[in-house]
């Protein structure tokens, strides 16, 4: 027959194995899902990142062709009919001016229709060099058929369709060089004059696509809508014959967003937005790299959990004959844990093998919740400025967003995007030491006037708050307090790393615009980068 001791150390082994497998077991379950919602959610921000850099580049270069276009079509109905010449002179001069404000432009042209008339081809300007543009001898087109859309598509595509048009990567024929192309074409009076059109630098779209990193190897490409690829770091697409040219897996030009696919043996998944210009940018990453955190964070719990069973299978050996109701009291512990909640009470504190159990036991659900606790702010607490960071925001948003999708009719927030404008600056010449201090000055400004809202690092040097109620209310008011706290500050301090340079946007939410909670984030990122623009501009 066996003891009671034996019994209720062997119960207590037992109960006490049950709680702790119950406990990792849903630590386990919540990590996994925690971690792969905020690794999608991190794969699709870093992708809408790309898209409104990619798209704010593409439409600069619209912009300033429409411009151009603009302009000469308005020349062409003001000008004499004998002043043609005077015409092409005074675009020159106009297009040499849009030229040089447009980042990567390596050549510009404006191209007559030999149609319409002989006398004057237009010109080509080119800058090979990165020096200046410099004039080159124009093609001749008269020799083709210029309604033949195989030849000069540059020219015969807008002439066409007559309308604007990009063009995917190509090597020109004069000047052996891989561009990207946005056109134009001219009418006056409804009749087909030419086609006004800028070439862009391959590589400066290339240095855009790759500088869109995640985790050890993720990278970004970008495709057409028929799953060609235009570029990838990885492969050389425009060497390559358009019928060797390799084609992205079909899900990427569906409708989903994310996709799943394996390329060189390896599993990856990425995200994908279209562009602006029909391009659709997706970001790749390993499955494996993904992966890699909560699994790390699994095997912590693991190890945690069979070092409190080998723990509480020492101590059940040394219980006492009159361990019962202490005995009772651990059990009932140990189902309060196993409910998640870990502030619980053990009177017994007697100094016997039933009271050093009690304490392990209480110091052991300490240490768990600590962890756990400690997890959590790991996942989503930002080292530096102790404010939430991506992954927080992330889930922020996602709580935002059923509400929205519940249709809450007091739902009331505002985004606020805000940028440091001189991070760069102060860690190239003073150090990112400094530029950790500037940092945090610039976090604790944010905190500081919304201190009703939850603020968020959710970049290098990028910054998100969600007004709501008082502050919401309220948000003109501390809209100008943050900008006179931000005067007062530099007014006090020389130096740059104390001082607080800092771009803000603000969208409130309208719900007959935004029809998910990002459309709000969006409008208020792209209000800061106007704001910037304007400081740029002021500063000039």
């Amino acid at each position: 027959m066996h003891s009671l001791r034996t019994k209720v150390a062997f119960l207590t082994v037992f109960v006490t194995m049950i709680a702790v497998v119950i406990v990792s077991l849903f630590s386990v379950v919540f990590i996994v899902r925690s971690e792969h919602h905020r690794s999608d959610q991190l794969l699709l921000l870093l992708c809408e990142t790309g898209e409104r850099n990619l798209d704010y580049y593409f439409e600069s270069v619209e912009k300033s062709i429409d411009r151009v276009a603009t302009f000469t079509e308005a020349d062409l109905s003001d000008m004499d009919d004998d002043d043609f010449k005077g015409h092409v002179q005074r675009v020159r001069d106009y297009f040499d001016i849009v030229a040089h404000k447009t980042n990567g432009v390596l050549t510009y042209y404006y191209r007559i229709d030999p149609e319409y008339t002989d006398d004057d081809k237009g010109f080509w300007y080119t800058n090979l060099g990165g020096d200046d543009f410099t004039e080159h001898e124009v093609t001749d087109i008269s020799q083709y058929d210029t309604n033949d859309t195989e030849h000069l598509v540059w020219f015969t595509v807008p002439k066409a369709t007559g309308e604007a048009v990009w063009l995917p990567p190509y090597i020109t024929d004069n000047l052996d060089v891989r561009v990207l192309s946005y056109n134009v074409p001219i009418y006056k009076k409804g009749e087909f004059i030419g086609v006004v059109g800028i070439e862009l630098d391959y590589k400066a779209m290339a240095e855009q696509v790759d500088s869109i990193r995640l985790y050890q190897n993720g990278y970004a490409f970008i495709n057409d809508d028929e799953g060609n690829l235009i570029y990838h770091p990885y492969i050389d697409v425009a060497a390559l014959p358009e019928d060797e040219r390799p084609k992205v897996p079909t899900g990427m030009v569906s409708d989903r967003t994310f996709i799943k696919y394996t390329f060189e043996g390896v599993e990856k998944k990425a995200a994908w937005l279209e562009l602006e210009n029909g391009m659709k940018l997706n970001v790749s990453v390993p499955v494996a790299e993904m992966n890699g955190e909560w699994r790390i964070l699994v095997m912590e719990i693991i190890v945690v959990a069979v070092i409190v069973m080998i723990l509480l299978m020492l101590l059940a050996m040394n219980l006492t004959k009159h361990i019962t109701k202490p005995l009772q009291d651990l059990m009932d512990a140990a189902e309060q844990i196993d409910h998640g909640n870990y502030d619980f009470e053990l009177e017994y504190n007697e100094d016997d093998e039933v009271g050093r159990l009690t304490k392990t036991f209480k110091e052991l659900a300490g240490h768990v919740k600590e962890h756990i606790s400690s997890l959590n702010k790991q996942a989503y607490v930002d080292s530096l400025t102790k404010v939430r960071n991506r992954g927080a925001f992330a889930e922020y948003l996602g709580e935002l967003q059923k509400r929205m999708d519940d249709q809450d009719q007091n739902l009331q927030y505002a985004s606020g995007v805000f940028d440091c404008d001189d991070l760069k600056s102060v860690n190239d010449k003073y150090g990112h030491e400094k530029g950790d201090i500037y940092l945090k000055n610039a976090s604790g400004l944010i905190c500081h006037v919304f201190q009703h809202s939850p603020v968020f690092r959710i970049g290098g040097d990028e910054f998100a708050v969600v007004l709501q109620n008082t502050d919401y209310d309220n948000r003109d008011s501390l809209i100008r307090q943050f900008y006179e706290e931000a005067a007062i500050i530099n007014s006090r301090t020389e130096e740059p790393w104390n001082q607080v340079h800092i771009t803000m946007g603000i969208a409130a939410y309208d719900p007959d615009i935004d029809r998910a909670v990002i459309d709000t984030v969006r409008r208020a990122d792209k209000e800061m980068y106007e704001n910037k623009r304007k400081k740029k501009a002021e500063r000039q």
